[in-house]
């Protein structure tokens, strides 16, 4: 529906919004601009100031109904696991309740705690960090010493174990340097931080993957069985491998079924329209045949992957990120190749006829997967039956 969650919760738990005004169903009036909660009958027509609480409010908050089920089971001397399965609560819901709400000298009293529980909740909240306190001197004190945030929040900890007064998460104490609503500390304090940002940054979803390219990528897991178990040639693997500060480039195309090694001349550069240009040259020398699908990681050469399969017709797919195993020939060719184009050297001074002369001396060896025929072999069988 394009709202935000809070929204929707909202919606499915039958609260009312007016501006800064919400309206709970069971009768709760909560006035967020001057910090009211009052109460009144549902069936009412308009709300009459009255005592905080009474009812059933929304699920995440105990009900007063509960809260006296608590006082009759904590008398009774029921643990608070059983306490909580009663409920259908969590165990550190209770823990929590009893140990917040209750009055110091009378105990937990259902009435009283609802009350309490009642007004923790009215907002606009002062901000922890605000005012002139301890706390606060404490937090700029640390920062100013580059201290991170976490390390002060559990530090205090550690140095007023008693004062409970003298807690802060370090979510807090970001939330006090970058929301100037809510800044309670001095913006020359954010100099403090390691990272040195006046402002937050924002950080993605893992689960919202940008697209890598303008283009979108189809990816290996959509690649048909018949190119994954290697049963039809003409399905190829490719890759670069790189020099000194990846400055030069080879580019490696590998055959799937056969092994064939084809390198591909970058004379420029590696940018992708080149290794476009390069691979499509190479493709060209194939039969149509042999001309399938290639599959290529994430790397920005292949940035033109799109404008590739149209000149060729092939459908190019992407592995996962960080699985150089899912192009697992290519990488094992690219080991082979460090033989002769060792890495931290410039790639750019081999020719094309030397790049040719290794190509050849690769497909030439003998190979245990292919019963020790030559890639060579194979793809020269493959070219005169067709």
């Amino acid at each position: 529906m394009g709202v935000n969650i809070r929204t929707a919760q909202d919606w499915d738990h039958g609260v009312r919004r007016s501006g800064r005004v919400r309206v709970y169903p069971d009768g709760r009036v909560i006035d967020y601009k001057q910090g009211v909660t009052t109460f009144h009958s549902p069936s009412a027509s308009a709300p009459e100031p009255g005592a905080i609480s009474a009812g059933t409010p929304v699920g995440r908050f105990l009900s007063l109904q509960e809260r006296e089920r608590i006082r009759d089971l904590t008398g009774a001397g029921s643990s608070l696991r059983s306490i909580a399965l009663a409920l259908d609560r969590s165990p550190s819901t209770i823990s929590r309740e009893l140990r917040r709400n209750a009055d110091p000298r009378l105990g937990y009293l259902p009435h009283g705690a609802d009350r309490k529980a009642a007004t923790r909740r009215s907002r606009p909240k002062t901000a922890k960090l605000a005012g002139d306190s301890d706390l606060r001197k404490y937090v700029q004190d640390r920062l100013v010493r580059k201290w991170s945030p976490e390390q002060i929040s559990h530090r205090l900890v550690t140095e007023h174990p008693d004062d409970q007064e003298m807690r802060v998460s370090p979510e807090t104490i970001y939330q006090a340097l970058y929301v100037q609503a809510r800044g309670g500390l001095k913006r020359e304090i954010q100099a403090a931080l390691r990272t040195g940002r006046a402002r937050r940054k924002p950080h993605s979803n893992p689960a919202e993957r940008r697209h890598r390219f303008a283009d979108p990528m189809v990816m290996i897991s959509e690649r048909p069985p018949e190119i994954e178990d290697r049963a039809i040639p003409g399905h190829w693997e490719g890759d670069l491998i790189t020099g000194t500060l990846n400055q030069s480039a080879i580019a490696t195309l590998v055959e799937r079924t056969t092994r064939y090694v084809m390198l591909v001349h970058l004379p420029g550069d590696h940018g992708a329209e080149a290794v476009r240009d390069g691979l499509v040259a190479a493709m060209a020398t194939l039969p149509a045949h042999l001309r399938g699908s290639l599959t290529w990681d994430q790397g920005s050469e292949m940035a033109a992957h799109r404008s590739f399969s149209i000149a060729t017709d092939m459908d190019v797919y992407f592995c996962d990120p960080a699985s150089p195993w899912q192009r697992g020939s290519n990488e094992n060719t690219n080991g082979l190749l460090r033989q002769y184009f060792p890495k931290s050297t410039d790639l750019s001074v081999y020719g094309p006829e030397e790049l040719e002369l290794v190509a050849q001396e690769l497909n030439g060896r003998p190979r245990k997967t292919l019963g020790w025929e030559t890639p060579a072999e194979r793809i020269r069988a493959l070219l005169l039956t067709t």
